[in-house]
């Protein structure tokens, strides 16, 4: 159930004082020089940004998600969806302005902008969110907007020209550049937690699980979790064949494009640190990695079966016979086919590291049913394991002991898999304008 804040808080929150950094429960946007490597993805500052609170230590860090790039017209942001956005492009092609967190109608700023639609896109990202509570609304807030088209794991500048060869788009996929020097910061910056979460959704979830490392020994928290939501990485050898591992393909470009095997990739730093955590010919055994890592904390990744967004990326550039499906049903006919025992063996991975749990409900009739954590928790509901929403999942998480909630719905339940129906015009008004 949703139970809505009460306003009488933000009467408390005006009588605050300032405090040098910023006004308490406001955000602060926090440029990182380049001299940290830091970077968007047409060469631009990276900036993310904080809302703090003087009642609590406790923070929460957010990876926001939207699309990836490998090719020229994605990572400018182009398609021939409304207003020139696609799912699968590459969000904020065009870097992120000052007021990101403050002006939803950055999203009409060209390419996939301004998906934090103010802090509303997910209920880890606004105080006072309309649709959903979350614990976590009452702790230090850190937002990570994504523009590098890389699900914030790259480290290298790549020069497309497939599109437009005499213009060529100079990408600087420098995602985990960014998360490093920002753990950095934070970790120099902000209190010591008493208990931090990092979280993130599609891109995010993806990028919430590359980072955690990074962000956990920087801010050395008390206790400390991980919720990555709709961005698996999928259990996938190097030299799988695509029948074994369909994301192989997907897996072994973006190894090259995005740097992530290179001396100073992502995948090569994490080995040199911790040499047993996984192996390079696998990109999944960094989930399972981080569980061997810090077997003090508490874990979650979560997904659902049906997703239809995140499997298209995985799939649909590299199968021609999916691309050449009618859109729709039978296209995502061609999806499952390929995501659901992707979904299984990844889960199956997990299931030996008893700090880890896993999320897996069969559908949510909402955004092609991808990411748990989008606008509200409506529609994530396992009936089979009496678990109403994720909500019930995210305490578990924080507040629980022993192994977190492990849930896959096998009985599928297609009753109250919608967001409120109150919600639906203007969700639809929204997703319509990013072309979702």
């Amino acid at each position: 159930m949703t139970v809505r804040p009460r306003l009488s808080a933000l009467a408390l929150m005006a009588m605050l004082p300032l405090a040098s950094h910023a006004a308490y429960f406001q955000w602060e946007a926090v440029d990182l020089p380049a001299s940290t490597g830091a970077a968007c993805g047409d060469g631009s500052p990276y900036r993310f940004f904080v809302n703090r609170t003087p009642f609590s230590s406790k923070t929460v860090v957010v990876f926001e998600g939207g699309g990836a790039c490998w090719d020229q017209n994605a990572c400018a942001g182009k398609s021939d969806g409304p207003l020139g956005i696609a799912i699968l492009s590459a969000s904020n092609p065009n870097g992120i302005p000052k007021d990101y967190m403050t002006n939803v109608f950055n999203v009409l700023n060209g390419g996939m902008s301004g998906l934090a639609l103010g802090g509303l896109i997910t209920p880890f990202s606004m105080r006072l969110h309309p649709l959903q509570r979350v614990q976590t609304q009452n702790w230090n807030i850190v937002y990570a907007p994504y523009c590098t088209g890389d699900v914030h794991t790259g480290n290298k500048i790549t020069a497309y020209t497939d599109a437009d060869p005499a213009k060529p788009r100079v990408q600087y996929h420098k995602g985990s550049i960014n998360g490093y020097a920002m753990a950095q910061w934070l970790g120099a910056n902000m209190k010591r937690p008493d208990h931090l979460l990092v979280t993130g959704f599609s891109a995010g979830g993806a990028g919430s699980t590359a980072n955690y490392g990074w962000i956990r020994l920087a801010m050395n928290p008390k206790k400390s979790a991980l919720l990555a939501d709709s961005g698996p990485l999928f259990q996938v050898n190097r030299t799988d064949s695509p029948t074994v591992s369909p994301s192989v393909k997907l897996h072994n470009k973006i190894r090259d494009v995005w740097g992530l095997d290179g001396a100073d990739g992502l995948v090569t730093k994490l080995l040199t640190m911790y040499p047993d955590a996984g192996t390079a010919e696998n990109l999944g055994s960094l989930t399972t990695g981080l569980a061997k890592i810090f077997p003090r904390d508490r874990m979650n990744f979560s997904v659902f079966q049906q997703d239809a967004i995140y499997s298209a990326f995985s799939y649909t550039p590299f199968y021609p016979e999916i691309a050449a499906a009618e859109s729709g049903v039978p296209r995502d006919t061609l999806l499952n086919q390929k995501w659901a025992p992707e979904v299984s063996k990844w889960v199956n991975a997990m299931k030996p590291y008893p700090n880890v749990g896993y999320y897996v409900p069969y559908y949510r009739d909402f955004l092609k049913s991808h990411t748990l954590t989008t606008l509200t928790f409506s529609g994530t509901a396992i009936k089979e394991a009496n678990i109403d929403n994720l909500n019930v999942v995210l305490d578990n998480l924080l507040d629980g002991s022993g192994t977190p909630i492990r849930a896959f719905e096998t009985q599928r339940n297609l009753q109250n898999t919608k967001v409120p129906g109150t919600l639906d015009s203007f969700l639809a008004s929204v997703y319509k304008a990013l072309g979702l």
